[in-house]
């Protein structure tokens, strides 16, 4: 393929998504929304965005005629469209995320494939000796389950040594998470171990949390950290993210979890490095898409945009996706606002319904809220809280993740089971009224998780 001109230019000039000239009549009304989500179960109160996203009817007949193109004429898709509707795609979010440089961006499938791309970066460090044998990676207890696999097939693997950040939870205060990542580094230190990798999540997957990323980045180069990776699997469309703000070195995002693209894609940013960068030896652009294709060796955006033979149209239909949530007043941001707003008044109405608390102040939350369930239901271990999701999604109708925080020593009829909420611009308040009417049925029927074992 031709490689892009543009690769190394500034970016485009950023399209206004505030939208606050649009007439009223303009703006998308309730019915034509749930005409856009027509096609989700109507008998289940969705309450479980965070998951899997959701996609438009109008953006889903975007993807469909993007692979009606490859299966009419596959020729004329592959050799003529497939790369510029990708670049297009990325050029569109480049200012959304306040990147400097087109080639900074990659589209890949999911953010677990982002962070296959950093991990084996990392890890063919370890093995050509440019990382030494008990350097550290450091990554939060927290981690996404995947993330934390990958950490540990790559990292450790190749000889390298994992710390893990504890973190408190319920948590009201971020200064409370500053510390502890501080500690960690601290403990990398007292055990004479160079930290090569930082792994820090932008938004907790189980429990939800937004953590303050600049300030722990901020952490990471005052302490000589090599490289900073940020997961924000459900960062864009759920918060404002800023890559010249968070000055990380590699950040990647789902773009089908808040973003509205169908499932599934993802943009990995990784960092152009500077002129004293190349002279100190960082090699940033030893960084390579885990799929070897034809276009290896061409940089990652290119090599992502070519791994064989499959489905790229998610890629392809973020011009679309803009068009949708312009559609609405202040366009992402104002659906963000509205998310965030919704998701802390519903999840404060809960928490009262069954006297319990919010897992953590409305400032650490975005569009997502832990909840705290009814001590009653005796939550005891992992395994119960798969077994009561799966409880009320058969019985009542109901999708939602639940989190199992053990007690600390000591602790005495403590929560130990919180709903994550999500509120999404297809969700209505009877979807939330139906959950807590179907916990507080459980609660008065005297139900416990011990009953899912008979």
């Amino acid at each position: 393929m031709a490689s892009n001109s543009s690769e190394n230019g500034s970016h485009p000039k950023k399209p206004k998504l505030n939208h606050q000239q649009i007439n009223e009549q303009t703006l998308i009304s309730p019915s034509e929304i749930a005409a856009e989500f027509s096609h989700h179960d109507p008998t289940i109160a969705r309450i479980n965005n965070g998951s899997f996203g959701c996609c438009p009817s109008a953006v889903i007949a975007a993807q469909r005629r993007w692979q009606l193109l490859f299966l009419r004429q596959p020729d004329l898709f592959y050799f003529s469209l497939l790369r510029p509707g990708i670049d297009s795609s990325r050029r569109l979010l480049l200012p959304l995320i306040n990147a400097s440089r087109l080639d900074e961006i990659s589209l890949v499938d999911n953010a677990t494939t982002a962070t296959a791309v950093v991990l084996q970066y990392v890890s063919r460090a370890f093995s050509e000796r440019r990382f030494s044998p008990g350097d550290a990676a450091v990554m939060l207890h927290y981690a996404y389950g995947s993330v934390k696999k990958s950490v540990h097939a790559y990292v450790t693997r190749a000889g390298g040594h994992v710390i893990e950040v504890p973190l408190p939870f319920p948590v009201f205060d971020s200064g409370e998470i500053v510390r502890e990542f501080r500690n960690a580094l601290n403990l990398a230190k007292l055990e004479n171990r160079r930290v090569r990798l930082a792994v820090i999540d932008h938004i907790t997957s189980m429990p939800c949390v937004v953590l303050p990323v600049k300030e722990l980045v901020k952490i990471c180069r005052e302490e000589s950290v090599d490289q900073v990776f940020v997961d924000g699997a459900h960062a864009i469309g759920c918060l404002k993210i800023d890559m010249e703000e968070i000055g990380a070195d590699f950040y990647t995002s789902n773009l089908h979890k808040w973003f509205f693209c169908p499932p599934s894609v993802a943009f990995l940013y990784c960092r152009k490095k500077e002129r004293k960068e190349q002279e100190e030896g960082v090699e940033y652009d030893d960084v390579h898409h885990p799929v070897v294709s034809h276009e290896y060796g061409n940089g990652l955006p290119v090599e992502s945009a070519w791994i064989g033979t499959r489905d790229y149209s998610s890629q392809l239909v973020v011009p679309e996706v803009l068009e949708f949530v312009s559609r609405f007043e202040g366009g992402i941001e104002g659906i963000m606002k509205r998310n965030h707003d919704k998701v802390i008044e519903i999840g404060e109405m809960l928490a009262k319904a069954w006297g319990t608390q919010l897992g953590c102040s409305p400032e650490m939350c975005a569009s997502m809220v832990m909840v705290g369930l009814p001590t009653c239901l005796g939550i005891q271990s992992d395994d119960n809280v798969m077994k009561l999701r799966t409880h009320f999604r058969e019985k009542f109708g109901v999708e939602v993740p639940i989190y199992f925080r053990p007690p600390k020593d000591g602790e005495i009829g403590c929560v130990t089971g919180y709903a994550r909420i999500s509120h999404q611009i297809y969700n209505t308040v009877d979807d939330y009224y139906k959950f807590r009417d179907a916990v507080n049925q459980l609660v008065q029927d005297g139900f416990t998780c011990a009953e899912l074992y008979g």
